[in-house]
C-alpha cells in the first residue's frame, strides 16, 4: 500500500487529514494520501507566487537542465510510477505505459521546444522605430486535472509549465492522486527550486474553489468535464486570468460502405474498451452506412466479446474497471434506457461473467441507436459503442454535427474527396481519417463546449507564454 504527502514549496508536508485511495478492480485499500486543506492551498499558492520572479528568470538552459533531471528520475521509478496508475485506477499493467510513456516524452519535449523560442524583430512601417516581440511566462498556473490518464492528464501540464517558466500547482483528482504525488516525490528528491512545482490534492469544496478564485494565478488550466470547466470559470472570475481547458467530448464516427470495415472496427473498439471508454476522445456515436451495417456491426460485437477484462499485470488483460460505482450506476443507466427506448442490445450491458469484486462493466455494444436517446446526446464515459445507420451523407454529417461539443471526429473512407468534404464540414477540433493517432508533438484541441486553448505540441507552449513588446526611437 502506498503512502503519499503533498509536495509544497519544495518539500513534503504532512498534513492533519488522509484519504483512502480505493483500487476500483478490487474495492480496497490501494494507498492513502495526506489531503490537502484551505492552509496548504495557501502555501502552495504563497509558495508558487513567491518562486514566479526566480523561476521565470531563470536562464532558459538551466530550467531544461531541471526537465532533464526530473526526467532522468522518472525513468529511474518507472515501476513505481506505473505501479501507482495500476492501483489506483485498476488499469491493466500494459495501459499504463501510456501514462508513464506520455510523462516522459513531455519533459523532453518542451525541454527541446523552449530553445527555439526567439525574439521577433518586426518591420517599422515608417522607419522612425524598431521593434522586438518576446515571450515571457504568464505566471502562476493552476491545474485541475482529470482522473482517467493519472500521469499523461500530469504530463500535459507539467512540460510547458517548467519550460515556460511558470510555476505551477497541480490538483490531481482525489480519486487518483498516488501517481502525482509520486512526482512531487521525484521533484523534491532532486532538489527542483521551490515553489516552481507544487502538487496538491483534496476536496473541490475546501481547496478547488480556493485556489481558483485566488488573484495569484494568472492562468487555469483543466482537464476535466465542460460543467467542471464552467465552475472553475465562475469561480475565477476574481480576476482576469487565461484559461486553457480540454472538456467533455460527444465525438461522431463515420464509417462509410467503402471504409476498411476491420481497421474502423479496431480503431472503435481499442479507443472504446483500452480505457474502459473513459476517454474524452472515445467514439460516442458510430454511424454507419446501412449496405454495410450488418457486416460492420458484427465486428464490433466479435470484438467486443473477445475483449478480455480484468486486473492484474497479465499482458493478455485488455480492460480495467470504470472509475467508481457512480460511474457503473451512470453507465448501466443510459444502457438501460436506451434498450426501454427502442435500441437493441448486442454485446454486453452490466456486469462481466466471474468478476464479482470491483467496479467491472462489460464491453457493450448497442443496435438502433436513436439520436435523441440519452446515450447518444450525453459523454458517455464508459465502454458503450453507439451503432446507428444512415443512409443519406447530407443528413449524417447534419446528426454528426448535432452537439455542443466540438472535441474529435473519425471518418473512415477510401475516397479522399469524400473524406477532405467531410474534414472540412465536421465542427470539430481534431479531424482523424482512417485510424488514430496521438503523440505530444501533434495540437490536442476542442471547440465549442469541448474547451479551449490546446495541450501538446508547440501550440501549448503558446498557453504558457505572453508577448511583450519594446519599441525603441531610431534616434538620428
Amino acid at each position: 500500500m502506498f503512502s503519499k504527502l503533498p509536495y509544497i514549496n519544495g518539500e513534503l508536508v504532512k498534513t492533519t487529514s488522509s484519504y483512502d485511495v480505493i483500487n476500483p478492480a478490487t474495492n480496497q485499500v490501494s494507498g492513502t494520501i495526506d489531503l490537502a486543506a484551505p492552509t496548504e492551498a495557501n502555501l502552495a499558492l504563497e509558495g508558487a507566487q513567491a518562486a514566479f520572479p526566480i523561476w521565470s528568470t531563470t536562464p532558459v538552459q538551466e530550467r531544461v537542465d531541471w526537465m532533464h533531471k526530473l526526467q532522468d528520475a522518472v525513468l529511474e521509478n518507472e515501476d513505481h510510477l506505473r505501479e501507482c496508475v495500476h492501483f489506483e485506477m485498476g488499469k491493466p499493467w500494459s495501459s499504463t505505459k501510456d501514462d508513464f510513456d506520455m510523462l516522459v516524452d513531455s519533459l523532453n519535449f518542451y525541454a527541446d521546444e523552449i530553445l527555439k523560442i526567439k525574439a521577433e524583430e518586426l518591420q517599422d512601417r515608417d522607419g522612425t522605430h524598431t521593434h522586438i516581440i518576446s515571450r515571457e511566462p504568464v505566471g502562476v498556473v493552476a491545474a485541475f486535472l482529470a482522473w482517467n490518464f493519472p500521469l499523461l492528464n500530469l504530463a500535459y501540464k507539467l512540460g510547458p509549465a517548467m519550460a515556460a517558466g511558470c510555476p505551477i500547482i497541480i490538483k490531481p483528482s482525489m480519486q487518483t492522486p498516488l501517481s502525482a504525488y509520486a512526482v512531487g516525490e521525484l521533484c523534491q528528491k532532486i532538489g527542483l527550486p521551490a515553489g516552481a512545482v507544487n502538487i496538491i490534492s483534496g476536496r473541490n469544496s475546501e481547496i478547488g474553489d480556493l485556489i481558483s478564485s485566488s488573484k495569484i494565478p494568472a492562468m487555469l488550466t483543466l482537464i476535466g468535464s465542460t460543467q467542471t470547466g464552467l465552475h472553475v470559470m465562475k469561480a475565477g472570475a476574481t480576476s482576469i486570468k487565461r484559461y486553457s481547458m480540454e472538456l467533455g467530448g460527444n465525438a461522431p464516427v463515420l464509417v462509410f460502405a467503402d471504409a476498411d470495415l476491420d481497421l474502423a472496427a479496431d480503431t472503435v473498439c481499442g479507443l472504446k474498451y483500452s480505457n474502459a471508454g473513459q476517454i474524452c476522445v472515445a467514439p460516442n456515436r458510430v454511424f454507419v452506412a446501412a449496405e454495410i451495417a450488418k457486416e460492420f456491426n458484427q465486428k464490433i460485437v466479435d470484438r467486443a466479446n473477445a475483449r478480455k477484462v480484468g486486473f492484474g499485470k497479465d499482458q493478455d488483460i485488455e480492460m480495467g474497471p470504470v472509475i467508481d460505482q457512480n460511474s457503473w450506476d451512470r453507465i448501466d443507466s443510459l444502457v438501460q434506457d436506451a434498450v426501454s427506448d427502442g435500441a437493441e442490445l448486442l454485446a454486453g450491458g452490466g456486469r462481466p461473467p466471474g468478476l464479482k469484486d470491483g467496479t467491472f462493466y462489460a464491453p457493450t455494444v448497442l443496435g438502433n441507436v436513436k439520436d435523441d436517446m440519452r446515450v447518444a446526446r450525453e459523454e458517455i464515459f464508459g465502454p458503450i459503442v453507439n451503432l446507428m445507420e444512415f443512409t443519406d451523407e447530407e443528413a449524417v454529417l447534419v446528426a454528426a454535427n448535432n452537439t455542443d461539443a466540438g472535441l474529435t471526429a473519425y471518418i473512415f473512407t477510401e475516397d479522399q474527396d469524400r473524406a477532405d468534404f467531410f474534414a472540412s464540414k465536421l465542427r470539430f477540433g481534431e479531424i482523424q481519417i482512417n485510424g488514430v493517432k496521438y503523440a505530444i508533438n501533434l495540437p490536442h484541441c476542442g471547440i465549442n463546449q469541448s474547451g479551449i486553448g490546446v495541450d501538446c505540441s508547440h501550440l501549448a507552449l503558446d498557453e504558457y507564454l505572453v508577448p511583450k513588446r519594446v519599441s525603441r526611437a531610431i534616434v538620428k
